[in-house]
């Protein structure tokens, strides 16, 4: 049984230890303690130091790194879209400005931008459902030679799209089909587009935009509306494929759950449409003109950083024109003709001499 006496002695041992405490730090262990801690807070402050002149090195040697990354792309990019005609669509409501970004990029390629139009939520919401089958069904029959009797809804209305934007008439080159022009209005009539500027000329690629996810990428965050059972955006994305022959999606870098992740995992969309990923980056924005270029050339790729993705499209070089070949001189130029000519026929002034040598050594 615990008595007074227990409590007693218990308490006489803290003291004890405190006191020996207390006389030691003051006394022979207070020298060491200090010299210690202070010895830790300088090598601290030499470790902050130093790694902040390694970071300031690190950002000099990216910022020269970005430089050059930057300057050898535009040489690349430079006229690899000469004379080809984009159409830019947004998916599902990527920023103005990265929007705006890229179609500079496609324009310094050389490309001519022929139309920007928008995806609505219609493309997508449960309630605009009946809308979407109603419009697929009202041109399944004008459609019949493109797409197939159990064509889905997304497929239909992919397929119109992609006619919307590309079909030319065939007796006014440059100039779009009626075709063309009536689907394009019946997708804005309904409320399926939006245009920042409607089509002006057949387009020869199309590209499409996608936002990543709206949180990381500067999109839209309003409240996204619930997407009906019915959506199936691959297909939406081949059947414009199928029409156009030219088509990239393009978006931020690509992570869990964004549409550009999950088209890359559709074998369909990867085996006939090129992807490229980080056009939040001004240097991956460049791959955007040469993967249209190489998908124009009929190779398709995915680019970007992410694992299975290739860093940079082929480079596909435009062949010679007419104007070039004509250019072009076959055999020596006038200075190697001119320098032939005097190999073979020394001129007048060195015979002469020669002559004269002579009849000097005669007399």
């Amino acid at each position: 049984m615990i008595d007074f006496r227990y409590h007693l002695v218990s308490l006489i041992s803290v003291f004890l230890a405190l006191a020996v405490g207390i006389i030691l730090g003051a006394g022979p262990l207070q020298n060491a303690i200090g010299d210690q801690l202070t010895d830790q807070v300088e090598a601290l402050r030499t470790e902050r130091t130093a790694l902040r002149d390694s970071l300031g090195q690190t950002e000099a040697e990216l910022a020269d790194q970005q430089a050059y990354a930057l300057a050898a792309g535009a040489e690349l990019v430079d006229g690899s879209l000469e004379d080809l005609s984009v159409a830019v669509v947004d998916l599902d409501g990527i920023a103005e400005t990265l929007e705006l970004d890229v179609v500079n990029q496609l324009e310094a390629a050389g490309a001519r931008v022929v139309a920007q139009s928008s995806m609505t939520d219609a493309w997508s919401t449960v309630d605009d459902s009946v809308l979407r089958d109603t419009v697929a069904d009202g041109q399944r029959g004008q459609l019949e030679d493109m797409v197939p009797e159990d064509a889905t809804t997304p497929q239909v209305l992919g397929t119109v799209l992609g006619v919307a934007l590309t079909e030319g008439d065939d007796q006014v080159p440059g100039t779009r089909s009626d075709r063309a022009v009536e689907l394009y209005q019946l997708l804005a009539q309904v409320g399926l587009v939006d245009s920042r500027f409607a089509p002006s000329a057949p387009a020869d690629a199309v590209l499409l935009l996608t936002a990543g996810l709206p949180e990381e990428n500067g999109a839209s965050t309003s409240e996204t509306p619930e997407v009906g059972e019915d959506v199936d955006v691959a297909s939406t994305v081949t059947a414009v494929q199928a029409v156009a022959g030219t088509v990239v999606v393009a978006g931020p870098t690509a992570t869990d759950g964004d549409l550009l992740t999950e088209l890359r995992a559709v074998e369909d969309v990867t085996a006939s449409t090129s992807t490229v990923s980080g056009i939040e980056q001004e240097v991956m924005r460049m791959n955007v003109p040469l993967a249209i270029a190489a998908q124009d050339d009929d190779q398709v790729g995915h680019y970007g950083f992410e694992e299975g993705a290739q860093v940079i499209p082929p480079v596909v070089r435009t062949p010679p024109t007419e104007d070039d070949a004509e250019g072009t001189v076959d055999g020596p130029t006038d200075a190697t003709e001119d320098s032939a000519d005097g190999a073979a026929a020394p001129d007048d002034s060195s015979a002469d001499a020669s002559a004269d040598a002579d009849s000097t050594q005669d007399s």
